[in-house]
């Protein structure tokens, strides 16, 4: 229960709960004949404190928007709050419906199939009780809207709107809640975000936003998943209170960046994602690291800048180039700027324009899903079969790590001893549950070492195929022992190649071999541990060097 809740008014919500099917119960027998709704009719399209409504059967349980439990956000299904409440089963029926006050933080809890959705605010709610029984059957026909007109015919409910599909992208607003803006310039960032949404054309199949309110502490208003409408959208926009408080953006994106985009809050394989941050001035902390956080992510930080700092306020600004240092790129494209709050509507097209021109969005690539990295594994006799297992234990924490997809990372296994064989190439499995099935179930081959000679068969076998790949290559070497034949000539061969090398060496790997493997600077690129038992802390070290060479090579 919120702690906001004083425990009367949760006494009261509780007893009214109790008290709704009693009241269900006490209507007399003229009760009017339900109203047919359709599977999508929320709360707040009924405008009567009660109400008695029929769902239709066959709804989808997947289809429902529902917010809350027991208590409902209005903007919550009626018939998906009903199943969810165990008031009907798909096959609908009559529903009774109480119109509430809003409140705030809606739960999330899972019943009758159904996961309700959390939601931080709403201003107004609802809940349902068993409905009175009628003459009139339930179907799985949409046959009207809300609240028709008496005498009219019933209208068909549109299907949900696919929005604009020439401009996907997972898009969190980003907006100034401080003292800095205050309550008047704060309702009008909100209409120009508004309309924003609006033009973006929201929808199933088009961009889908959140947003995010910078103050003191940042604050998750709704997800990417909470509203795939414009309509919807533009309501949730308008609930969002003014919180106050110092305009501490850069701690406000870093967290929008490392929280918001995650595949439970919504986003979308293989859509590009983008966190438009407005800014009232400046900020109040720094935001050079919270663009760098974004960037690693894959996130594209879009600055709109208003009412610039004039030369008399300068000296209280942290940073007077930090929209240069936030955005995803300092070439003009990731920042904007508006003079003031007034008379936005003609800045709404060009950045909507922005936002949609998705070849522009170069930091949609990072470290963890453009990326080829190839596991050169020394299978000779010194390693042992134990042994052998903590080394692929070893390549599948580096491989785990990294988004590994069609679209993303790529993952190959070479073992070596005297010969070569290619456990799995880069276009063999595209999942990562796959890869680490695959590299567990490796068997250990035991022989000599030929280090140089695997150097060359993996640069010819398993990279060459895939030259043209827009990814960055790395082969991660992993070896016990001192090569039987010359290391430095394919291993110049594969940086030439365009190959990025990391060594790792084990008990009697030669120093001198590692680092003449290794991609330069050496001593970031070579690793060495006395036991098999080590690898483990060098796991982080060969992650962190891939995604520095990455963003290195992007600049």
């Amino acid at each position: 229960m919120p702690s906001s809740w004083s425990p009367a008014l949760c006494l009261g919500a509780w007893l009214l709960l109790l008290l709704l099917p009693r009241l269900a119960r006490a209507e007399g027998a003229g009760e009017l004949v339900p109203i047919p709704i359709t599977c999508f009719t929320r709360g707040l399209d009924i405008r009567k404190e009660k109400a008695d409504v029929l769902c239709p059967g066959g709804c989808s349980l997947e289809e429902f928007s529902v917010f809350g439990n027991i208590v409902y956000a209005s903007v919550s299904s009626i018939c998906g709050a009903a199943v969810h409440r165990g008031v009907i089963g798909t096959s609908g029926g009559p529903v009774r419906v109480y119109s509430l006050p809003g409140r705030e933080n809606y739960s999330s809890v899972a019943a009758n199939g159904i996961q309700s959705q959390t939601l931080s605010r709403w201003s107004a709610s609802f809940a349902v009780t068993k409905g009175k029984s009628s003459t009139q059957e339930a179907t799985g026909r949409a046959v009207s809207t809300a609240n028709p007109p008496s005498g009219k015919r019933l209208k068909k409910t549109p299907e949900k709107k696919t929005g604009n599909k020439d401009c996907k992208a997972d898009i969190a607003f980003l907006i100034d809640g401080s003292f800095n803006i205050g309550q008047r310039r704060f309702n009008l960032q909100k209409n120009f975000v508004g309309k924003v949404a609006l033009m973006l054309g929201v929808g199933t199949e088009g961009p889908h936003v959140g947003l995010v309110q910078a103050s003191e502490h940042p604050k998750i208003e709704f997800y990417l998943k909470n509203f795939t409408s414009a309509k919807d959208v533009l309501f949730a926009i308008k609930e969002v209170g003014f919180r106050g408080g110092n305009s501490n953006t850069g701690k406000a994106l870093k967290h929008t960046a490392q929280k918001f985009f995650t595949a439970d809050t919504g986003v979308r394989k293989g859509i590009p994602k983008v966190v438009v941050v407005f800014i009232d001035g400046w900020p109040s902390d720094d935001i050079e690291e919270a663009g760098i956080v974004a960037r690693e992510f894959g996130v594209n930080v879009f600055i709109v800048s208003v009412a610039k700092p004039i030369p008399e306020e300068l000296g209280m600004v942290q940073d007077v180039a930090f929209v240069d240092k936030a955005v995803c790129r300092n070439n003009g494209f990731f920042s904007y700027h508006m003079p003031n709050w007034f008379g936005t509507t003609k800045y709404v097209k060009p950045l909507v324009q922005k936002l949609c021109t998705h070849e522009q969005m170069m930091c949609s690539k990072t470290c963890y899903n453009s990326v080829n990295i190839a596991f050169l594994i020394d299978g000779s006799s010194s390693v042992g079969d134990s042994n052998f297992r903590l080394m692929l234990e070893f390549v599948s924490n580096i491989a785990k790590t990294f988004e590994i997809s069609d679209i993303g990372a790529k993952i190959a296994a070479v073992q070596f001893t005297y010969d070569q064989r290619t456990e799995f190439s880069f276009t063999d499995y595209n999942t990562k549950e796959n890869v680490l099935a695959v590299l567990a179930n490796i068997r250990y081959m035991s022989g000599g070492t030929a280090t140089g000679d695997a150097i060359s068969f993996t640069v010819r076998n398993v990279f060459g195929p895939i030259r043209d790949s827009p990814n960055k290559n790395f082969l991660v070497i992993v070896t016990d022992g001192q090569s039987y034949d010359d290391v430095r000539g394919p291993a110049a061969a594969a940086h030439d190649a365009g190959i990025t090398i990391f060594s790792v060496g084990v008990a009697w790997a030669p120093l001198d071999d590692l680092k003449d493997m290794a991609s330069k600077p050496k001593e970031s690129h070579a690793f060495f541990t006395r036991e098999f038992t080590g690898l483990e802390p060098i796991v982080s070290d060969v992650i962190r060097g891939i995604c520095r060479d990455f963003l290195e090579s992007q600049q």
